[in-house]
């Protein structure tokens, strides 16, 4: 190999600036530009078309090199994204920092001694049994309250949303007539759920883990079969489990902002689904099943790679009204020629009129994202 091969084929480093993060990269020199956005995808959650790489103050062209456009090692380059040009959640900012929420000057209060704490605990306690409604949300939170499993078979829904919470014992199997499970917005991760306890919790119909860091979901999750809206959205997932076809009660998935790439094929035996959310991910194609939620009303797929949908949706799915494809590849032309797009697309139109005569401002010609709403 010649002096001028190896230096053609050495790698350089360089740094990407993306919305206050420093990326480090390190790249063959002869890259072209496209291909460094190939890589930055992943990293930053950006499709590549929606990338504008500077550098020196000139827009790079994807056509050319890194060493044509004269970007050597050490080089700073400025990524801008251009909005809505991504799939996942998002662009990836900087990681949110928990903050405590402030009561400011106006809510301080004397701190009460241990006799009335212990009076307030039980009053609340009482509270609790009484209504059966759990309610802790927004409560600055890092573990669920022992007192809470004494409220066993009273407690019919658990809110505690918006805390920092970071697991999910097993003993919240003492909860066992509970129907609503709201987590949302806490740093719960997929070690830090026993889903031993939860699993037995077989009246629940509401579980909500919105907005912490799961990356999986286990297959005892199959054994929640009264469960008729599981809310899982803004997390890490990669993918859904294949026992999700044992929910045969399910209404709502929300499954959006995610990592999710592949759906189960035994998605088509959630026979009950009424609404489907897999926005914002990283999907490429849909199994035909989907054609057999005959109940689905509403599907949600803007932001991700998709080209096509399964060629039953259509002319299987007849109560399907709702339909977001915003930011995918798939065109007009693709749709037309689907079986069944026509009687969609009247009720479509039908749904939209409705939605006029309440003053609610649509499109009477399909837009891929105006069904979102």
């Amino acid at each position: 190999m010649s002096k001028d091969d190896g230096e053609s084929s050495a790698d350089i480093n360089i740094t990407v600036k993306f919305s206050g993060r420093s990326i480090p990269i390190s790249i063959p020199k002869d890259s072209t530009i496209k291909q460094l956005k190939s890589h930055l995808q992943p990293l930053t959650n950006v499709l590549p078309r929606g990338q504008k790489l500077i550098f020196k103050g000139k827009l790079l062209v994807d056509a050319m090199t890194l060493k044509e456009s004269e970007v050597m090692n050490g080089a700073k380059l400025m990524l801008m994204a251009s909005q809505g040009l991504h799939q996942g959640g998002g662009p990836i900012l900087k990681e949110a920092q928990t903050r405590p929420i402030s009561r400011g000057k106006e809510t301080e209060y004397k701190r009460p001694d241990a006799r009335t704490e212990i009076v307030m605990e039980k009053d609340r306690l009482q509270r609790w049994k009484t209504t059966g409604v759990i309610a802790l949300a927004d409560c600055n939170l890092k573990a669920i309250p022992n007192e809470v499993w004494d409220c066993g078979s009273s407690a019919r829904v658990l809110d505690v949303n918006n805390n920092s919470i970071q697991d999910v014992p097993n003993k919240i199997s003492c909860l066992n007539s509970i129907q609503k499970l709201f987590l949302d917005g806490n740093v719960i991760s997929d070690e830090a759920i026993l889903w031993e306890g939860l699993a037995s919790l077989k009246y629940l119909t509401v579980l909500s883990f919105t907005r912490n860091q799961l990356m999986n979901l286990p297959s005892a999750l199959g054994s929640l079969t009264s469960l008729r809206q599981l809310h899982v959205a803004n997390n890490k997932l990669t993918s859904l489990p294949n026992e999700i076809g044992m929910l045969t009660r399910l209404e709502v998935l929300k499954a959006n902002n995610n990592r999710i790439t592949t759906v189960p094929e035994c998605i088509g035996e959630c026979s009950s689904l009424i609404e489907v959310d897999l926005s914002a991910n990283l999907l490429s194609e849909l199994p035909d099943t989907l054609g057999n939620l005959h109940n689905l009303k509403a599907l949600h797929l803007s932001n991700n790679g998709l080209k096509s949908l399964p060629c039953t949706l259509f002319k299987h799915c007849l109560q399907l009204a709702t339909l977001d494809l915003h930011n995918t590849e798939i065109t007009m032309d693709v749709l037309r020629q689907f079986e069944g797009w026509e009687e969609f697309d009247e009720r479509r139109r039908s749904k939209h009129q409705k939605q006029l005569d309440f003053r609610v401002v649509s499109s009477a010609q399909f837009d891929e994202g105006a069904d979102k709403n």
